[in-house]
């Protein structure tokens, strides 16, 4: 099967406009419209000289070179909008990293390692005196920025967002030019990363007086008629004399009426101050956020000085309590909420981990259909809009930092995660590390830990904290608030509980029923796996949910993982790419284990037979038959003839061994003694035809859409062909395709398919000033080095002269059907230009 995703091409975005004030603030989405090429990590020549001039860019300030400069020439590079992920685009091979999905990047692959983006545009002479500040929610990884060769700096992480001040350096009336390089050699994590700009990038303008980023804080206090909003604003003063302003807070509630209004009035910040400024609101009879119904308030900021309205902002928010229970679990609004959560990390097939945000709700919906209610990020903080989605959804979140430490970057990571959080209601636990296997059965561990903790409370008294702990016991674990357990292959948790009463608990890593969507015999040359009993971190889907659901003092568990992703492809290396351990797999289709779960997770009537009934050559040899129910038991029939019912034991399931014979198979629930449903599967025959099926009818008009389009394999009579395996060709018309996949952990094929873009320099050029003699072809004897000709001293052509010139190219090869385009730079008011003595382009 194959997914298909259709992008339609509605006008762009934009999100945050200006409010009819003054200088009011403006949030603008920047994703479009970008140039990128990719670059070179050890070759500079390929790297498009850059770093090469006589003064580089820390020598003098805007002194960028090679695509930092603002006159560099991207004319044949690449256009493309963001969200981007380069890595997703590039072959597999077995040279590539396994854990990160063998894809041609990292270290054997510099080519491929280093990502240039470019974007050009203008600003109007009326934006100066405002602040002007661009924010990336994510870039992958090691990026370096500069506007109009101006260096900004470095962002090493590639899941911590970060923004850089452009004021002083604009042109102000005039084009500007943004420049991101991207270095993916070094890899952060151990599983696909992808690489690039994967997440949106906006632009910032406001006043020089404004609300700091990330500078509102909502804590809520639910009471018998009422809930308290205790609201937390910084404001941040970046201009060049003391300002006077006043804040208005307002609380709308979830139809936009007013529920609640105060006001901060006299307020005043020095020159380059901030200040801290606390408002106490009350809500009567408030709609609590919740599983069942995510109810959403917006707090809306106003910050004004006289009648001129400097900032505004809006920030969503939830009104609910949460209490985690040494003995109990946890609570929402007062009630125990057991956790059937999954770990999910951020890349999707198709599209890598340049997730469209109208691709996250599909993800979670599919999770919701059969009873998730919990997400952890692992191992690092998602983007902004994947937390918008779970507080809309009604998905519980635990948020992880990427790293643990006490060095200030790391507990800058921290606190970034934190202050950007912490108005999610959806978010109910923060994680401070995964599995760090030097320190967490030691005494560093448990140092380590404090201090984190302690410096997460102090940024946020609202939420508790965990880590993940995975065979490490006796030093994390002695001082974690929450304690994590990955596996209890690889813990004790009984044992735990008793040495720490007072610790509560949830596991925050569980084996799935390890296998490959649809394969149910072993076919290790493909790296196919049938369900597995013991998976490679110990224990299925069964044993984990079993032991959790006995357990009342644990909380719940997250079930390694959700989806498939790719890298980490255990127990196998190459020719896999890609982890079984999802309960759907990377396309988002089901695998047995998430009907196992929906059984027990949600309240719905579930009867499913765990296996397809197409298994020639086998006729008269036992089948394995595992049907997933819960209704109170459970009759197997094999072409009309019965094989006995069996009761079906809490969190569990009945299995028959059946000797194979092609027909129908038929499972027939009861309820009381009565019938209650049935389910069939039949033997199939060869794919006669393939049926397209999209996730919904209708195009939302947000501005840029997807459709997420299911291919099937049928019959002649419309079953679904099990053990199909035929190519499928899409071709769209009206938009166009972002990926495809189909959720194989070995395959091969392209996830996308771009036009190839290769860059050739026309080099060793040179030159002279010589008469004006029409349009005659220049001789090419004579010639100067273009460095001397192009030196700042050299003469300029007189009146009645022109210069000159003279380069080279070479082409190896010509592809069929390719393209050839000469990208040159002005020379002078008219150029006339030959290519190999034919006349091309003239005055």
């Amino acid at each position: 099967m194959k997914l298909l995703s259709r992008l339609l091409p509605f006008a762009a975005l934009l999100l945050g406009a200006a409010l009819p004030a003054a200088h009011a603030a403006e949030r603008t989405n920047f994703d479009a419209g970008w140039r990128f090429a990719l670059g070179h990590a050890t070759d500079s020549a390929r790297d498009f000289d850059h770093g090469t001039g006589y003064f580089s860019d820390l020598a003098k300030a805007g002194y960028g070179d090679g695509p930092a400069s603002a006159s560099f020439d991207d004319r044949a590079w690449r256009q493309l909008d963001l969200p981007h992920d380069w890595a997703v685009e590039l072959p597999f091979d077995a040279r590539g990293t396994a854990s990160h999905g063998c894809k041609a990047i990292g270290r054997n692959f510099p080519e491929n390692s280093i990502g240039w983006y470019r974007k050009s545009f203008p600003v109007p002479a009326s934006d100066l005196g405002r602040r002007i500040v661009v924010e990336f929610d994510g870039v992958y990884r090691d990026a370096e920025v500069w506007i109009n060769g101006f260096n900004l700096g470095r962002a090493p992480s590639g899941y911590t967002g970060f923004r850089r001040d452009l004021t002083d350096y604009l042109n102000y009336g005039g084009d500007n030019v943004l420049v991101v390089r991207t270095d993916a050699t070094k890899e952060e994590g151990w599983f696909y990363e992808g690489a690039g700009l994967y997440r949106h990038v906006w632009l910032v303008k406001s006043a020089p007086l404004h609300v700091a980023p990330w500078g509102t804080a909502i804590a809520t206090a639910v009471g018998i008629h009422d809930s308290d909003i205790a609201v937390r604003t910084e404001l941040v003063n970046e201009g060049r004399a003391a300002a006077a302003c006043e804040v208005e807070q307002q609380v709308l509630a979830p139809d936009g009426q007013p529920v609640a209004g105060a006001s901060l009035r006299g307020l005043a910040l020095a020159a380059g101050a901030r200040g801290e400024f606390a408002t106490s609101l009350k809500v009567v009879a408030p709609q609590l956020w919740s599983v069942e119904a995510p109810v959403l308030y917006r707090l809306v900021t106003t910050v004004r000085s006289g009648d001129t309205v400097l900032d505004r902002t809006e920030t969503s928010f939830g009104i609910r309590t949460i209490k985690w229970d040494s003995d109990q679990g946890f609570f929402l609004n007062g009630r125990r909420v057991e956790l059937k959560g999954v770990n999910l990390h951020q890349d999707h097939a198709g599209v890598g981990v340049a997730v469209p945000d109208a691709l996250l709700a599909y993800r979670f919906t599919r999770l919701k259909a059969f009873g998730v209610n919990a997400i952890r990020f692992s191992h690092n903080p998602p983007a902004p809009e994947v937390l918008d989605a779970c507080d809309r959804l009604g998905l519980l979140v635990l948020d992880e930092n990427r790293r643990t430490g006490t060095t200030d970057e790391i507990l800058g990571e921290l606190a970034a995660m934190i202050r950007r959080d912490r108005n999610h209601p959806s978010v109910i636990l923060w994680s401070l590390g995964n599995e760090e296997w030097s320190i967490e059965g030691n005494i560093k561990g448990a140092r380590i830990t404090t201090a984190m903790q302690d410096f997460a409370q102090r940024l946020d008294p609202t939420r508790r904290t965990t880590v993940a702990i995975s065979g490490g016991w006796g030093g994390t674990s002695t001082t974690v608030d929450v304690v994590g357990y990955n596996y209890i292959h690889q813990s004790n948790p009984d044992q735990q509980h008793r040495d720490f009463p007072h610790q509560p608990g949830v596991g925050t890593e569980e084996t799935t029923t390890q296998a490959t969507r649809g394969v149910y015999v072993d076919d290790r040359e493909h790296c196919h796996l049938a369900p597995l009993e013991h998976g490679d971190s110990g224990g299925n889907c069964e044993i984990g949910w079993q032991f959790y659901a006995a357990r009342p003092f644990l909380a719940g568990l997250f079930y390694w993982t959700g989806f498939d992703y790719r890298g980490e492809p255990t127990p196998f290396g190459w020719p896999a790419t890609g982890s079984q351990m999802g309960l759907l797999d990377q396309c988002g289709f089901r695998k047995d284990s998430a009907y196992y779960l929906e059984t027990w997770w949600t309240d719905r009537p579930v009867l499913h037979i765990a296996t397809h009934w197409n298994w020639p050559g086998r006729e008269g040899q036992p089948v394995k038959v595992v049907v997933y129910s819960n209704h109170d038991s459970v009759e197997l029939l094999l072409n009309g003839a019965s094989l006995g019912r069996q009761d079906v034991p809490r969190n569990s399931h009945v299995e028959w061994t059946v000797p194979y014979a092609a027909g129908t198979l038929e499972a027939r629930g009861y309820r009381a003694g009565a019938l209650a449903g049935t389910e069939r599967i039949e033997t199939a025959g060869p794919a006669a035809a393939l049926a397209l099926i999209p996730d919904r009818s209708r195009a939302r008009a947000e501005g840029a859409d997807i459709f997420v389009f299911d291919v099937a394999a049928r019959d002649a009579q419309g079953r679904l062909a099990p053990l199909a395996s035929d190519a499928v060709e899409f071709h769209v018309a009206g938009g166009h395709i972002l990926g495809v996949g189909n959720g194989d952990p070995s395959s091969h094929e392209p996830d996308q398919f771009h036009e190839a873009i290769a860059l050739l320099p026309v080099i060793a050029w040179q030159g002279r000033i010589a008469p004006a003699d029409g349009a005659a072809l220049p001789a090419t004897t004579g010639l100067s080095p273009l460095d001397i000709l192009g030196h700042w001293q050299a003469p300029r052509p007189a009146p009645g002269q022109v210069y000159e010139l003279a380069g080279s190219f070479t082409l190896d090869t010509f592809p069929a059907g390719a393209v050839f385009a000469l990208s040159l730079p002005t020379f002078g008011v008219r150029t006339t230009c030959w290519v190999n003595g034919r006349e091309v382009a003239h005055d």
